[in-house]
C-alpha cells in the first residue's frame, strides 16, 4: 500500500479524535469556560452541523478543483480550526473553531474515498478505503480516550493542540506523498443532490439515520457528566471508560456490518435499534452503580455504532433502484444525515439537561430510538409492497 494512504489514515485519525473527544471533556470545559453543560454540549452540535453542511455543499462547490488541492485546503482548515480552539480566548471563539473543523471533516470524508481508490489499482480499491477508515475506528478506540486523558491532565486546550499537530503531520505527509495527477471523478452537481432529496424512499432512510443515530447522542453527549455526577466516578477515570466505549464501538461496527450482510439491512437494523433503546432504558437504573454503569456502556457502544454499516448498505440498495445515476450522492447525504442526528441529539440533550436534569436524557433518547425502529419497520413494509408489485 502506498505511503500516501498512511497520510490519509492519519488525517482520518485526527479528524475522528477531534469530533468525539469533546464528549469526555464537556464537564471540564463547562467549568473552565464558565458556561452551562448544555452550552458546552452545543459544541458537539455545531461541529456535526459543520460536517452536515460541509459534506454535500462544499464538496459540490469544489467538485472541479484538483483533488490534491482540495485535500490540502481542507487539512489546512482543520489544523487552523484546532489551533483556534487551542488558543480560544472565549466560548464564542470556540464555537467558530468547532464549525470550521466540522466543515473540514465533511469535505475530507467526501473526497477521501476517491483519493484513496485513486492511489491503488482497481482490485485493491476496497482495501484502500478500509485502511483509510481504520483511522476513524482507531480514533474511537485510542484517540478519544487518550485525548480525554490529556484534556483532564493538562487542560482541554492541550487536546486541541495535540490534534492540530497530528493534522499538521498528516497535511505535510499528504503534500509530499499524494500525487498531483489523481484521476478526477466527475463533479457532483448540487442538482443531483436535490434529485436524491426529492425521492421519498431515500428521505425515509435519512430520517431513520438521523433519528436512530441521534437518539443515542441525547444521552451520549452528557455521558461524562452522568458518570461524574450520578455514578460517582472521578474525572480522571473518564478516559478509561471512553476506552471501554471505543473498543465496544469497533466491535459493534464489524458485528453490525456482518449482520447486515447476513440477514439484510432491515432485519439487522430492527435488532440493533431494539437493542439500543433497551440499553438506554437500562442505563437509567444502572447509572447509579459504577460497575453496572460501565457494563451498560460496554454494551451501548456496540449497539450505538452497529447501525452504521446497515444504514449505509440500505441507502445504496435503495439508491440503485430509485436514483441509479446518483448513488454516491445518496450515500454522501446519508453521512450528512448521521451528523444532523448528532447535532439534533446533542442540542435536544442540552434542552433536557437544562429543563429536566441529566438523568432524563437516557430514557428520552430510548424513546427517540424507538421512533427510528417504527420507521425501519415501515420502510421494510414498503420494500415488501414494491417487491410484490414487481413480481
Amino acid at each position: 500500500m502506498p505511503l500516501a494512504l498512511l497520510a490519509l489514515t492519519l488525517s482520518a485519525f485526527a479528524i475522528g479524535t477531534t469530533e468525539f473527544v469533546i464528549v469526555g471533556l464537556i464537564p471540564t470545559m463547562a467549568q473552565d469556560l464558565n458556561v452551562s453543560l448544555p452550552s458546552a454540549g452545543l459544541l458537539v452540535s455545531l461541529y456535526a452541523l459543520g460536517v452536515a453542511i460541509g459534506a454535500p455543499v462544499l464538496t459540490a462547490l469544489t467538485g472541479k478543483w484538483n483533488r490534491k488541492h482540495v485535500l490540502l485546503s481542507v487539512m489546512s482548515l482543520f489544523v487552523a480550526g484546532n489551533v483556534l480552539a487551542w488558543q480560544a480566548p472565549s466560548y464564542d471563539t470556540l464555537i467558530v473553531a468547532r464549525i470550521l473543523t466540522g466543515l473540514a471533516h465533511g469535505v475530507f470524508f467526501s473526497i477521501g474515498t476517491s483519493i484513496a481508490t485513486g492511489l491503488v489499482s482497481k482490485e485493491k480499491a476496497a482495501s484502500a478505503i478500509a485502511i483509510m477508515f481504520t483511522g476513524l475506528t482507531v480514533a474511537l478506540v485510542t484517540g478519544v480516550p487518550l485525548g480525554t486523558y490529556i484534556g483532564q491532565t493538562f487542560g482541554w486546550q492541550a487536546t486541541f493542540l495535540v490534534v492540530a499537530i497530528l493534522g499538521l503531520i498528516a497535511l505535510v505527509g499528504s503534500a509530499l506523498l499524494v500525487p498531483n495527477n489523481l484521476k478526477q471523478a466527475p463533479a457532483t452537481k448540487i442538482s443531483a443532490q436535490f434529485k436524491v432529496l426529492a425521492e421519498p424512499r431515500l428521505l425515509l432512510v435519512y430520517a431513520i439515520t438521523a433519528i436512530g443515530y441521534g437518539g443515542s447522542f441525547i444521552a451520549f453527549t452528557y455521558l461524562a457528566s452522568i458518570l461524574e455526577e450520578i455514578s460517582g466516578f472521578d474525572s480522571s477515570a473518564i478516559s478509561l471508560i471512553m476506552l471501554v466505549y471505543g473498543v465496544s464501538v469497533a466491535v459493534g461496527n464489524i458485528w453490525g456490518g456482518k449482520m447486515a450482510d447476513k440477514i439484510g439491512p432491515i432485519k439487522a437494523l430492527t435488532i440493533i435499534f431494539a437493542g439500543l433503546a433497551t440499553v438506554l432504558f437500562v442505563f437509567n437504573f444502572t447509572a447509579v452503580n459504577p460497575i453496572a454503569a460501565v457494563i451498560t456502556i460496554l454494551v451501548w457502544g456496540a449497539f450505538a455504532f452497529g447501525n452504521v454499516p446497515g444504514l449505509q448498505v440500505y441507502v445504496v440498495k435503495l439508491a440503485e433502484k430509485h436514483t441509479p445515476d446518483a448513488i454516491d450522492v445518496a450515500s454522501g447525504l446519508n453521512i450528512a444525515a448521521f451528523n444532523v442526528g448528532i447535532a439534533l441529539g446533542a442540542w435536544g440533550g442540552g434542552l433536557i439537561v437544562a429543563e429536566a436534569g441529566l438523568m432524563n436524557t437516557p430514557w428520552i433518547g430510548a424513546i427517540v430510538v424507538l421512533i427510528a425502529l417504527v420507521l425501519t419497520h415501515y420502510s421494510g413494509v414498503l420494500d415488501k409492497k414494491a417487491a410484490a408489485k414487481e413480481a
